[in-house]
């Protein structure tokens, strides 16, 4: 079995985006979306656990939550190599792990294939930004250009409450001040809280979780912060009805009102393979419009995408308008359009 600062090695020279550490399986690593295993052995469940201690021996970092709850999660870091995002659990017994690997260097959006006039939707003076998507399509990354890009053009007061923190910001034009929930603050509606009394400018929000959280969240634009945050959700509509859904049927109608007022834009994103084995990020964009705003308030969400699809002047693109781009780039196949797609049917008569 391969040393665990060995393994981070390998990982972080072959370009891995994560790294596996699962019993009977031997260690594993995505690269571009394909799995690829670093050696032939298998590990046993002493081997992982070993592993897993050498993890929390590097982090400085005792176990007792992993112990005691079952999972854990938590950054560290490995001088002239990377910076590494941690989740441990226990599976059927064993102890396991994957490890998100990020660079020292802040991404660079023109190389990863980030639109600047993506980048450029955080430069808002209040109000709500929210980047969705599935897990590991890159919105960490995006929410990261986009405070890089405050920070460098704006003299303001950016907090991120991260969990755990990804990427490191120095101060620039900003000042920029980064709280780790479980280190620096309890939970994310503890630090939330805290944060408007902090004199923000900008407030980033690592995931609005549940009702409380997002409650609060609208409280901050509402008062005139800009606030970044993501969830796990696909498309404008989707997330905004997820966001009126969590809270009780008495007061959807309030929190319609209150997002169609603090809503800015909404940023869908996907990471699809390309034509030359990469991975690209496609994107919807939602600004919020006074017809838009009008639909929310209103509860006719489900109107929202045809007027997406209708406003293409005004900076707003489909998910599927972006695939059919690519395409006609030659950055992707038709079969890879079709499977990421909202609306296969359309697109497929598009593409022909």
């Amino acid at each position: 079995m391969k040393p665990l600062t060995e393994i981070l090695e390998i990982a972080t020279k072959q370009g891995a985006s994560d790294i596996f550490i699962i019993a009977g399986q031997p260690v594993t690593i995505k690269v571009c979306n394909n799995l690829m295993a670093i050696d032939d052995e298998r590990l046993s469940p002493d081997q992982t656990a070993s592993l897993i201690k050498e993890i929390y021996t590097l982090a400085h970092r005792p176990n007792e939550k992993l112990e005691n709850h079952g999972d854990d999660d938590f950054s560290f870091a490995v001088a002239h190599l990377s910076r590494f995002r941690v989740s441990t659990y226990k599976q059927r017994g064993s102890l396991a792990a994957v490890i998100r690997i990020i660079l020292f260097t802040l991404p660079d959006p023109e190389e990863l294939g980030i639109p600047q006039d993506i980048i450029e939707l955080a430069n808002i003076n209040k109000g709500m930004v929210l980047v969705t998507g599935p897990a590991g399509s890159g919105k960490s990354t995006t929410q990261a250009c986009m405070i890089d890009y405050i920070n460098t053009h704006e003299a303001k007061h950016i907090i991120t409450l991260e969990d755990p923190i990804e990427h490191l910001h120095s101060h620039k034009k900003s000042i920029v001040s980064q709280r780790e929930i479980s280190i620096d603050s309890d939970t994310y509606i503890s630090a939330l809280r805290a944060a408007l009394r902090q004199a923000p400018d900008v407030i980033l929000l690592g995931e609005m979780r549940d009702y409380e959280t997002i409650n609060t969240a609208l409280t901050a634009a509402e008062t005139g912060h800009t606030l970044i945050s993501t969830l796990h959700t696909l498309g404008a509509a989707t997330t905004i009805d997820r966001i009126i859904d969590v809270f009780p049927a008495a007061q959807q109608h309030q929190v319609a009102v209150q997002l169609s007022l603090t809503l800015e834009t909404v940023i869908s994103q996907q990471l699809i393979p390309t034509v030359d084995h990469k991975l690209m990020p496609v994107f919807e964009v939602m600004t919020c419009t006074p017809a838009i705003r009008n639909m929310i308030r209103d509860n006719k969400i489900h109107q929202i995408d045809g007027m997406i699809a209708a406003s293409a002047d005004q900076h707003m693109r489909t998910m599927d308008a972006s695939l059919l781009d690519a395409y006609k780039a030659g950055r992707i196949t038709k079969e890879t359009a079709l499977m990421y797609a909202t609306n296969p049917d359309m697109l497929k008569r598009k593409l022909r």
